[in-house]
């Protein structure tokens, strides 16, 4: 074990985290907005994945990559207006009730992927641009990681400032604040969680098409990250954009340098204990978020 494997080790978390990001973007704003866990999240990601396939097929060549990405969040989005108004906002007030429904969902969308694509899985041909390496410090980075990384910083950036600087994100952070009194002074508290509810999947539809990158999509493919962008969500402080993000690198790093020592399952429950732990001692999470809307 030397200097440069473990720096290889670093990137390697930074990378992962940057995947937990785009994963778990869209649970923390529609938590942190509605108190609602949509269980069909993982296939929304799923959904960007498969349409990153039928876009790079239609649009080959350099910019076919981010032709896609625009693609998947046009329709992830879609996907999660459309399940948010049929479905999500008539159970909002009955959390239990919400879960199974949008887990019945997820259900529904595996099998029509697999009824669709086939339940082996496709392959999604990146660009040729992406299929390099860079030598930075003396370490060789893969291109298509970097461009990851580069693309959850971009949407991070691009979340912050629609919220901060356009009216649908005043009226989203006052209805994070306090839900009653942002709809007694005139806010259509329904239609800024239908937004936040879209915005999140089609976040989550970009998620997909970066997994595209990285293997074969699969009916499955959204659930292998779906657990940890949970984790991700209570971690960093349920409602926190920010804390969400610290929460996904310290879990990415974690994981990544835990295996260093032990194999990729037992780095993944150590993760877990990882986590358990740091909320026994910090229950609210890495950021407390103070609002009516989420009770402590």
């Amino acid at each position: 074990m030397d200097l440069g494997f473990i720096i290889g080790q670093v990137f390697n978390g930074f990378s992962v985290a940057s995947i937990y990001i785009l994963a778990a973007l869209g649970l923390a704003l529609s938590f942190g907005l509605m108190r609602v866990i949509n269980m069909a999240h993982g296939e929304i990601l799923m959904v960007g994945s498969y349409v990153a396939y039928l876009t790079i097929a239609l649009v080959p060549g350099p910019l076919g990559i981010f032709a896609a990405m625009i693609a998947a969040f046009a329709v992830a989005g879609l996907l999660g207006g459309v399940l948010e108004v049929t479905l999500v906002s008539r159970l909002t007030s009955r959390p239990l009730d919400t879960l199974l429904a949008t887990w019945g969902v997820s259900l529904i969308l595996q099998q029509a992927a697999r009824d669709i694509f086939g339940a082996t899985g496709v392959s999604v041909t990146a660009p040729a641009w992406l299929d390099h390496t860079i030598l930075i410090g003396g370490q060789t980075l893969p291109v298509t990681r970097l461009f990851i990384m580069a693309v959850a910083v971009a949407v991070l950036g691009g979340l912050a400032a629609f919220l901060r600087s356009t009216r649908i994100g005043l009226l989203v952070r006052a209805v994070n604040q306090d839900r009653p009194t942002a709809a007694a002074m005139g806010v259509d508290v329904r239609r800024v969680d239908a937004a936040i509810f879209a915005l999140g999947s089609g976040v989550a539809g970009i998620g997909g098409v970066v997994l595209a990158l990285l293997g074969p999509v699969t009916p499955n493919v959204g659930q292998s990250y779906i657990v940890t962008a949970f984790l991700v969500v209570v971690l960093g402080g349920l409602g926190s954009t920010l804390g969400m993000t610290i929460a996904a690198l310290m879990i990415g790093l974690f994981m990544a340098l835990s295996q260093i020592f032990v194999d990729v399952s037992l780095a993944q429950v150590l993760s877990l204990l990882f986590v358990i732990l740091f909320l026994q001692f910090r229950p609210q999470g890495v950021i407390a978020v103070r609002s009516r809307a989420l009770d402590e």
